[in-house]
This record gives structure tokens, C-alpha cells and sequence, in this order.
């Protein structure tokens, strides 16, 4: 016998000396032990089961062989997020939803101090809505109440202050005190209510004009000394020269065409773009426009001309953004994007 082999059969006495846990399990199981035999016990007299003792009965049975039951497991709570997650007055809310059933198919129910904001399916499960907020409304808590499956959660958001600045505009002669015509209110009215199912734009959005911002969004103001109760600037000023191009700040269907010698004395020659799922943008006091009621463009696609047509005191864009017919600040829109 050679060194290797004698080396191998001492590896094998070694291990035959000492079983592993898997061969004494495999022992027990196929020659198990003999247990002494226990003396027999008097034949008790058996009670009449009740629903009561059977269930005790049983209970004291599994117990016994080591089962233990388990009560119904707690329903599982929706799953909600929403951001942002330290919101402030212009914020547009973004409450995601993913119900317990990935395979559902009717949209959850979001509700805010009883008024309901429609939740769009952006994947396969997954639901958002949108919840503005703005200048007029109070700083607190809000509580979402949202519903899915028979089921409800409700989460509380603090909005936060914002202090907004106050400007003061004079009006030149002619301009003071123009009021909106009917046809222009109740056209801008219904344009801003469309909620269209389809989403169109993707990704943050654009600067609709390189010039620079002139009055930011949320300003207070008084006009020719009068304070405007109730009033403030729904949109972005930017002060680009007469002529300098409009773009489209994310994809949408034009569904508001609008002019100045049509009716449309404070708005100005004006385009409406609507997103979809409730998001619309609004571009006032143009001084061209070059697309038609209808179209579909796209992102960064030049649509009209600054100008300043309507109530305007000189060359610039007001670039309106609203969310479920409420105007809201589209800085966040445009600096991340709400995909």
C-alpha cells in the first residue's frame, strides 16, 4: 500500500468514527428508537362536545403537537407616497398609489376637504393624482383620504408658508381697468378644466422664452393703487423683446386659440396647451401665434411670438401653469419634472 492510499483510508476511519448530523438524522428516521411502554390509563367518561369544548379541544390538540394557530393576517395598508415631502404654498402634490391588487384596473378615489382629484394609471398597479395648492389657501394640514378596493388610508401633509412678494403695476391710459369679456372668461374656464386621460409630456419642462423672468409666480399687486383682494400672478413673467419666439415647454394638444380682436381684451392673443391628466399651460399677450386649435406638439416646438397685446404693460410672456384648474408654480415642473 502506497503513502496516498493509506493517507485515504485513515480519512475514511476518521470519518467513520465520527457520524455527521445528517447520517444519525437518516438513522433516526429509518430504525427509530423503541420507546418504553406506559402503563394504560382508566377510560375516562367522554363529555358531550359543545361548539365551545370542540374548539378548545382541537386548539389544546395542536398545541400540543407543537402547531400553533395563527389568527388572520392584517390586511395590508395601501401604499402611498407623497411628494414633496415638506410641501409650501404653490406646490403641486404628487400622491403615487400602489394598491394591494397589481392586476386592478378601476383608479383609486383621492379626496381633499371633500373634493375629489382624479389618479391616472402611469404603470401596470401603479396610480398617481395631482393636488395643487396656492397663495389663497391656508398654511396646515391637509388630509388625504384615499380609497381602493374597499379599502381606505389617510395621511395628513402640512403645507408650509411662503411669503410672496407685492409689486404695483400702473396701468397706461386705456389699459386701467379692463375687464374680461364673457367670451374670453368662459372659453379660459373650460380650457382649464379639460382633464384628458392621456399624458403627453415627459420629463421637466421647458423655459417657453430665453428672456429673463420678470415677476415670479404667486406676486401680490396693486393696480393703479388698489390692492387686487383675492388676486395673485398665476403664472411667469419673462421679459423677452416683441417677436422673440414662444416654445413649448413640454408636449400637448393646442386647445385654446385666442384674439385680442376676437374678444379677448385682457388675455391678449393668447394659446392653450393642454398636457393631459388635468395639467394645462396658457400663453398670454402674444403677438403672433403659429399653430391652430387641434395641433399636437412638441417639446422645445416655437408656437407663437412675445408681444403685448390685452392688459399689458409692455413686451413680455405670461406663461400660466395650472393643475386641475388651479394655478400653480411650474418651477418645480420645470427645474425636476413630475414624470
Amino acid at each position: 500500500m502506497n503513502q496516498l492510499t493509506g493517507s485515504r483510508e485513515q480519512g475514511a476511519g476518521s470519518r467513520g468514527a465520527e457520524e455527521t448530523e445528517e447520517e444519525r438524522s437518516r438513522k433516526f428516521f429509518e430504525c427509530p428508537p423503541t420507546l418504553p411502554t406506559l402503563p394504560t390509563l382508566p377510560t375516562l367518561p367522554t363529555p358531550h362536545p359543545t361548539p365551545h369544548s370542540s374548539r378548545t379541544t382541537h386548539h389544546s390538540l395542536l398545541l400540543s403537537l407543537g402547531i400553533t394557530l395563527v389568527s388572520a393576517l392584517p390586511v395590508q395598508a395601501l401604499q402611498v407616497r407623497v411628494t414633496p415631502t415638506k410641501p409650501h404654498l404653490g406646490d403641486t402634490l404628487s400622491v403615487v398609489i400602489r394598491p394591494n391588487n397589481p392586476d386592478i384596473s378601476d383608479s383609486p378615489t383621492v379626496t381633499v376637504n371633500r373634493k375629489t382629484y382624479p389618479a391616472f394609471a402611469i404603470a401596470p398597479g401603479v396610480f398617481r393624482a395631482f393636488i395643487p395648492t396656492t397663495p389663497l389657501q391656508k398654511v396646515g394640514k391637509r388630509e388625504i383620504r384615499i380609497g381602493s378596493e374597499g379599502k381606505v388610508r389617510n395621511i395628513a401633509v402640512w403645507v408650509a408658508n411662503r411669503k410672496f412678494p407685492v409689486q404695483r403695476i400702473n396701468f397706461r391710459p386705456g389699459k386701467a381697468g379692463l375687464e374680461a369679456t364673457e367670451l374670453e372668461l368662459s372659453r379660459v374656464a373650460a380650457f382649464k378644466s379639460l382633464v384628458t386621460p392621456q399624458k403627453f409630456w415627459n420629463g421637466p419642462f421647458l423655459k417657453p422664452n430665453r428672456g429673463r423672468i420678470s415677476t415670479i409666480y404667486g406676486v401680490r399687486r396693486y393696480y393703479n393703487g388698489k390692492f387686487a383682494k383675492d388676486y395673485y400672478h398665476r403664472g411667469v413673467d419673462y421679459a423677452g423683446p416683441v417677436g422673440s419666439p414662444v416654445v413649448a415647454p413640454a408636449a400637448g394638444r393646442v386647445s385654446l386659440i385666442g384674439l385680442e380682436s376676437q374678444g379677448f381684451r385682457v388675455h391678449g392673443n393668447i394659446i392653450g396647451l393642454d398636457h393631459g391628466q388635468g395639467v394645462t399651460s396658457v400663453f398670454l399677450h402674444l403677438s403672433r401665434i403659429y399653430v391652430r386649435e387641434g395641433d399636437l406638439v412638441r417639446a422645445g416646438q416655437p408656437i407663437g411670438a412675445v408681444g403685448s397685446t390685452g392688459a399689458s404693460t409692455g413686451p413680455h410672456l405670461h406663461w400660466g401653469f395650472y393643475v386641475q384648474g388651479e394655478a400653480v408654480d411650474p418651477t418645480t415642473w420645470r427645474e425636476r419634472g413630475m414624470n
